[in-house]
């Protein structure tokens, strides 16, 4: 008769557990936990600005239909473009996937960036999440996402150059927007050579405190494994940058449109600066939705550029209902949908 094994020789249930990162053993509970954070802050700050979701609603009602129109279709067009954009970075790596998967993905991601500030990360992040979910491998997401966020970034930095010369044309440079402009070409450097670096060298070029504060665990099995070369597809990263341009074009048109809207003629070339600044400070900003300092910045630039103030602020409240009212509650829904979804198997396409 086999006598059981001496209590040294067994491996206590605790300890064997200790070797398996707690994000592996609570997956789903973490899941469910970005999921309801995100729902409920989306919630919270639209029932807190109802007054401006009124307000932009009362402006609708007597603005010029066609040019409305007119910005409705720009802004379907950015979903399309934010589309293409993944569909360059992945199909460079062997994987398609249709735009009409896509494009939906595009407006929860458009949730996600704007509830949760922070350069672009959280849409990006939710964007690789949703493709896992798809039977994408994680290695695959991050080479999509580190594509991505250095296009961003780089039509963002080509656009706030752009923007800067065109207020210097008009000799409308002030102070405050030399100093957010620093702190923006700040925030646009470090958060793609961040995401770079510790996807080229991997998790022992991340601080251990970081580790532990964000214990993702992108870093752990994948970082570390992305080819320079993927990553640094010239023809990629030019496809890339030119559709995440298109997208600022995009939201500026929308912005121009609102203006001739609201019956006050404007050039093209005045919307575009306003609406890129305002963006610049908004990204800078903490503040989710970046309610408050867009608006701010982009009435304060109109007005500096001889726009009327009721004709600057009626037109600012009509983009930022186009561009964030009106697909809240259609990105809340995709974004609840994508991550309450059962993961895929892993696929090459």
């Amino acid at each position: 008769m086999t006598s059981p094994p001496a209590p040294q020789d067994r491996v206590p249930v605790t300890e064997a557990n200790d070797t398996v990162p707690w994000w592996k053993r609570n997956k789903k509970g973490i899941k469910r936990g970005i999921l309801g954070a995100l729902l409920l802050l989306g919630l919270v700050t639209a029932v807190a600005h109802l007054g401006e979701i009124g307000r932009f609603l009362g402006i609708l009602r007597e603005a010029k239909p066609a040019w409305v129109a007119a910005g409705l279709a720009f802004q379907a067009l950015t979903y399309l473009c934010a589309a293409l954009v993944w569909k360059a970075a992945m199909v460079n790596i062997g994987i398609h996937f249709p735009l009409s998967q896509l494009v939906p993905l595009s407006v929860a991601k458009l949730f996600s960036d704007q509830v949760l500030p922070s350069g672009g990360l959280s849409g990006s992040a939710f964007f690789t999440v949703a493709l896992k979910h798809r039977g994408v491998a994680v290695l695959d997401g991050l080479v999509a996402l580190v594509a991505s966020l250095t296009g961003y970034y780089a039509s963002y930095m080509i656009m706030a150059v752009a923007s800067l010369a065109l207020l210097a044309f008009r000799h409308d440079i002030h102070p405050w927007i030399l100093t957010a402009s620093v702190l923006f070409f700040v925030v646009a450097l470090a958060v793609p050579a961040v995401v770079i670096l510790a996807s080229l060298y991997g998790g022992e070029r991340i601080p251990d405190v970081l580790k532990r504060r964000f214990p993702i665990p992108v870093m752990e099995d994948a970082l570390g494994k992305v080819s320079a070369r993927v990553i640094f597809d010239p023809l990629v990263l030019a496809q890339v940058t030119l559709l995440q341009g298109a997208v600022f074009l995009l939201d500026a048109a929308t912005l121009w449109a609102m203006l001739l809207a609201v019956g006050q003629k404007a050039a093209f070339l005045e919307a575009l600066p306003s609406f890129v600044v305002a963006s610049m400070v908004a990204t800078i900003g903490v503040v989710p939705l970046g309610l408050g300092t867009f608006e701010t910045t982009c009435v304060v630039l109109l007005r500096s550029l001889k726009i009327p103030f009721e004709a600057a602020l009626a037109a600012t409240l009509l983009l930022r209902g186009l561009t964030l009212w009106l697909p809240m509650l259609p990105g809340m829904w995709l974004a609840r949908k994508e991550l309450s979804r059962d993961p895929a198997p892993l696929s090459k396409g």
